[in-house]
């Protein structure tokens, strides 16, 4: 009987995968080369932010930075997914930003490590409270605000490779299954935060999250 109630307590896990080097910009401004197939790396889900809460700048970086990326949340589950049927895999588009120690990535690239302390660490994944229905998911208009002033503006058209493109990639190597999140990558003008700063996401004229760093 214990085991049948902590079975039905369990909630459902999800993962959250996020793109690299999908818009050539910031490929360019990161000093990397466009890739051939997606990049892609995983956060874990105690890597969400909870919603409405400040983000507090970890005491084991000197240099976090944001990241706006276009959402997608996966409402079936699915496996090798070909790409012309990857749009029954999601409805709605959401904003999240992708924080990143970009110090401890630095080291870790230089001595070939893989990156998870500089990019999965505890609530480094917002997301915004609301998922929109758009009606061309090619083109996307999205931005973010840093103190009111623009720093990252960009369209879904410009990505290297677009979602249906990613889901079908991404399905080939792992199962994607309901709620799992999709960030698609990020444009160039990313930058570093510090305490005091307020981020605020747009999908068009729409505001998704915005954040105070503490």
């Amino acid at each position: 009987m214990l085991y049948k109630n902590l079975e039905g307590n369990k909630k459902r896990k999800m993962k959250i995968i996020c793109i690299g080097r999908n818009y050539e910009d910031h490929a360019k401004e990161m000093g990397n080369v466009t890739p051939k197939h997606p990049i892609f790396f995983l956060k874990p889900d105690s890597a969400l932010l909870p919603k409405r809460n400040p983000f507090f700048l970890p005491n084991f970086s000197e240099e976090i930075h944001y990241e706006v990326e276009l959402v997608f949340k996966i409402i079936k589950v699915g496996k090798a997914i070909e790409s012309q049927y990857a749009n029954k895999y999601y409805k709605q588009v959401g904003l999240g930003i992708d924080f990143t120690a970009r110090d401890l990535q630095k080291k870790c690239k230089e001595k070939g490590h893989p990156w998870e302390i500089a990019k999965a660490f505890d609530q480094s994944a917002v997301v915004g409270e609301k998922f929109l229905n758009v009606e061309n998911i090619q083109n996307i208009n999205f931005s973010l605000q840093k103190n009111g002033e623009m720093v990252q503006k960009s369209n879904s058209k410009n990505m290297l490779f677009n979602i249906d493109e990613i889901i079908s990639y991404v399905s080939k190597f792992m199962t994607l299954k309901i709620g799992d999140l999709i960030f698609t990558g990020t444009p160039a003008g990313v930058g570093a935060v510090n305490i005091g700063d307020e981020l605020t996401g747009f999908i068009e004229d729409q505001k998704m999250f915005n954040i105070k760093i503490k």
